[in-house]
């Protein structure tokens, strides 16, 4: 695959197929800079016992309670609920889009062994509207200009 994707091999996911990511602009724009960091081993994100395997979801919630969140405020998983629910609500995302970039068994009329479909162009502008949204929110919300006699 391009540039602008992570491949996890089949061997990885519990569903037993590769499952290609595409990636957002900021995403690839996070990757190179933190390349000097980690650009040496294997993961982005290594073990800390070992670097022969990624780090796992224990060490990422173990990460957010030292930031301050509570396990009943956020988890590791719950960034992938988040982007369930976010994209689906408010960014009006496909929802089969969101599915796949999950890596969800899509559910499909014909059953999923007939499912080899990737969406992989949708995807990419999906992941793209879910950075941008992203960082309006860290800017802060929309100003909207009011107009009319000021005060």
């Amino acid at each position: 695959m391009g540039a602008a994707t992570i491949c996890y091999p089949a061997s990885v996911m519990k569903m037993r197929e590769d499952h290609i990511v595409p990636l957002s602009q900021q995403a690839l724009e996070v990757l190179i800079e933190i390349h000097p960091l980690t650009g040496r081993g294997r993961y982005v994100f290594p073990g800390l016992r070992t670097s022969d395997r990624p780090m796992s979801e224990a060490a990422i919630n173990a990460a957010l309670r030292r930031l301050g969140y509570d396990k009943t405020e956020m988890t590791g998983h719950g960034f992938r609920a988040a982007v369930r629910t976010i994209g689906d609500e408010v960014l009006g995302l496909r929802v089969e889009l969101i599915e796949h970039q999950l890596a969800h068994a899509v559910k499909d009329p014909n059953g999923r062994a007939y499912n080899r479909t990737a969406h992989l162009p949708e995807r990419k502008k999906m992941m793209q509207q879910w950075a941008d949204y992203l960082d309006k929110l860290k800017a802060g919300a929309d100003v909207i200009q009011l107009y009319g006699n000021a005060a």
